[in-house]
């Protein structure tokens, strides 16, 4: 990696001012994208027709790129792929930070001119040091300078995780989905074709970047396998490294280089990368924001004991077979804990050996050095030295009761994981109405606790943070 490399994708990905190359009306889509900018936009368009709806946008237009009177620090081409040389060699010129093509078309096509074409844009790259994006890609997502891929996704939250993309609408929905459930977005770049910049240099950058925490992947092909692998393993080294990976089947490669023009990695070599790494292995969209999930909101832990607190007798058998299967363990507590516990715990339909069946207790209000029964149950947990992490099951609003006795569990767990070491989740099933759970899940987001959609959810989303921070600490 150039030396000066981190700095220039900082200056991308940071832009004081942007050049739209290309958009076209009605919809204007990357003009409407950047309205909120927080730097100077500038649009280049040659076609008359076009023009009066950009300044209709307010949006100065130029004829070329060389004319904008500033310096341009991140271009986002939109034209078609026979004028993609001809812009990339007056952004050479020009000495821009970067240009992103979203024009594709090239060698993804396996056709002689977007071969072609996209040779001749590696060579202007090449020759004079221009750092292009892509091609065949959606560019850059940064919500705190409100740069971004898509008019969907938020700008008013800058979040922990950077995000690498090979599929321009995995990084759409992944800022998206993502934010939806409270995994917000520091810095995100769909990287397409990579014929200049490919995800080690992402990579390297994201794990350098104070204002990331946590580094997602969507990897389908590999460019160069060695930078590759390198980067991945300094990067782990440094903060964890979450890689969902498409083109996992026989079938999967041969669509990966239909896509972006790249080579798939066989099973058990990517397997011996994701042990070798540290990685945190996912299959989907909804695995990679939920391993995200618990490595943002949960405290970092290396032990895999579980007090498991559920809602019902059912639910504690459920509970403890989801933790299970995913790798951790439910083990009985100390008999002080046992001791505390008979005290004040229901076991007229319940139960406290771990799991828990825990609603006959909690709704009523305890003697217990003044606190409900509730909070005296985590007490009684964190203190237990059996147990390395906590999940609790809730229910949305209107699903347990009233809403003050709602709040009551949301502050009980909230004031737990301000004092704890121990990472907590909580499960917020939808039971009959989706609604009450989305907002009871929205509810914990807001106070910074983990909520996941079931058991399974987070039982894989917390063994596989675990997974992470055991082999940091070399234990596995």
């Amino acid at each position: 990696m150039p030396p000066d490399l981190n700095a220039r994708l900082e200056r991308a990905l940071n832009p004081r001012t942007v050049a739209v190359v290309g958009d076209k009306g009605p919809g204007f889509m990357w003009l409407r994208g950047y309205r909120e900018f927080t730097g100077k936009l500038y649009s280049v368009q040659v076609d008359p027709t076009q023009i009066a709806g950009i300044e209709a946008l307010g949006v100065p237009n130029f004829t070329s790129l060389l004319d904008i009177p500033d310096e341009i620090d991140y271009v986002q081409v939109a034209v078609p792929r026979r004028f993609a040389p001809l812009i990339a060699a007056d952004a050479a010129r020009k000495k821009v930070g970067a240009v992103a093509f979203f024009t594709s078309g090239f060698a993804e096509t396996d056709e002689e001119e977007g071969i072609r074409l996209q040779e001749e844009l590696t060579r202007i790259a090449r020759e004079n040091d221009l750092l292009i994006i892509g091609p065949n890609c959606m560019g850059l997502y940064n919500p705190a300078v409100k740069v971004r891929q898509s008019g969907q996704q938020q700008v008013e939250a800058p979040g922990p995780v950077g995000f690498i993309s090979m599929s321009g609408t995995h990084a759409i929905n992944f800022g998206v989905t993502g934010a939806a459930n409270g995994v917000r977005i520091s810095k995100s770049v769909s990287i397409g074709n990579q014929i200049v910049l490919n995800a080690a240099h992402y990579l390297e950058y994201l794990a350098q970047d104070a204002d990331t925490r946590v580094i997602g992947m969507y990897l389908e092909g590999v460019k160069d396998g060695r930078a590759l692998f390198a980067a991945l393993k300094k990067a782990s080294a440094a903060k964890p490294v979450i890689v969902w990976k498409g083109g996992q089947t026989p079938e999967g490669q041969r669509a990966t280089h239909s896509h972006t023009a790249s080579l798939g990695t066989p099973a058990r070599i990517w397997d011996a990368i994701v042990r070798q790494c540290g990685l945190i292995a996912t299959n989907s969209l909804d695995e990679t924001i939920d391993a995200c999930k618990a490595l943002v909101y949960s405290k970092p832990a290396t032990g895999r004991r579980m007090a498991l607190l559920a809602m019902t007798g059912g639910q504690s058998v459920v509970i403890t077979d989801a933790f299970a299967k995913a790798g951790l363990e439910v083990p009985t507590l100390t008999e002080g804990s046992y001791a505390r516990l008979r005290e004040f715990f229901n076991i007229i339909g319940g139960s406290y050996r771990n799991p828990f069946d825990m609603a006959g207790t909690i709704g009523q209000r305890g003697a217990v050095s003044e606190h409900d029964n509730l909070r005296a149950i985590l007490e009684i947990v964190d203190a237990d030295p059996n147990i390395d992490a906590i999940a609790v099951e809730t229910r949305g609003p209107g699903g347990g009761g009233p809403p003050e006795q709602q709040m009551r569990m949301v502050n009980a767990l909230k004031e737990l994981q301000e004092r704890s070491s121990k990472p907590i989740v909580t499960i917020v099933h939808p039971g009959a109405d989706e609604g009450n759970a989305a907002q009871g899940r929205q509810l914990f987001l807001e106070n910074g606790l983990a909520s996941f959609h079931s058991f399974e959810r987070a039982a894989k989303a917390l063994a596989s943070a675990i997974g992470y921070w055991r082999w940091r600490a070399g234990l596995d």
